[in-house]
């Protein structure tokens, strides 16, 4: 059960993300339980959790986290290319995530949920994101209502946003990580 107590709006160390953080965590956009736009009016890219157990991160507590997605695929629908004409350049933006179990949906298996905030006019399934945690927003709670998980969920988005403007988190948006696609090796890695 979430507490009844006013959340603070930023997270994070303002020097800039601690141990074990900045977490790096790539894979391919799947599509989830299909919940997030249809029923939350809040959009996620999602991600296999098996990614989570490369690394040595398979302890990665459930919770919500914030960082930054890079995603070979822009505004307009194209992949992120080698430079050809008419190609996508890929963008970076700041995200809210949640890793887990989703309690007020009573999920059976374990899901990573990425909520990029920009609006994208497409579906984007099957191109790569690689994602920059930067911090710990908080654990995952049970809801009584589905108002309360998305009163809930749009703090999180707030505490996300004002936590990356600092700049030790925004200067980490130009990580050259996070626009690099492709490559073997490179599918649902996890690193901090």
């Amino acid at each position: 059960m979430r507490p009844s107590a006013p959340r603070p709006l930023v997270t994070g160390p303002s020097t800039g993300p601690s141990a074990p953080f900045p977490i790096r965590l790539s894979g391919p956009i799947v599509q989830g339980f299909g919940r997030g736009s249809a029923e939350l009016g809040i959009p996620t890219a999602n991600i296999p959790l098996a990614g989570l157990s490369v690394g040595g991160n398979a302890d990665v507590e459930s919770g919500v986290y914030y960082g930054w997605a890079g995603v070979d695929i822009d505004d307009t629908g194209l992949r992120k290319g080698k430079g050809g004409e008419g190609e996508g350049k890929g963008g970076v933006w700041a995200m809210v995530m949640s890793i887990g179990w989703n309690p007020y949906y009573k999920n059976e298996v374990r899901s990573v949920e990425v909520h990029i905030m920009h609006t994208f006019h497409h579906d984007f399934y099957g191109a790569r994101m690689n994602l920059l945690i930067c911090g710990f927003i908080r654990p995952e709670y049970d809801y009584v209502s589905k108002e309360s998980l998305i009163e809930d969920i749009n703090v999180d988005i707030e505490v996300a946003k004002r936590s990356l403007e600092r700049e030790a988190y925004s200067k980490l948006r130009g990580e050259t990580y996070l626009m690099e696609f492709g490559g073997e090796g490179h599918e649902n890695e996890v690193a901090s």
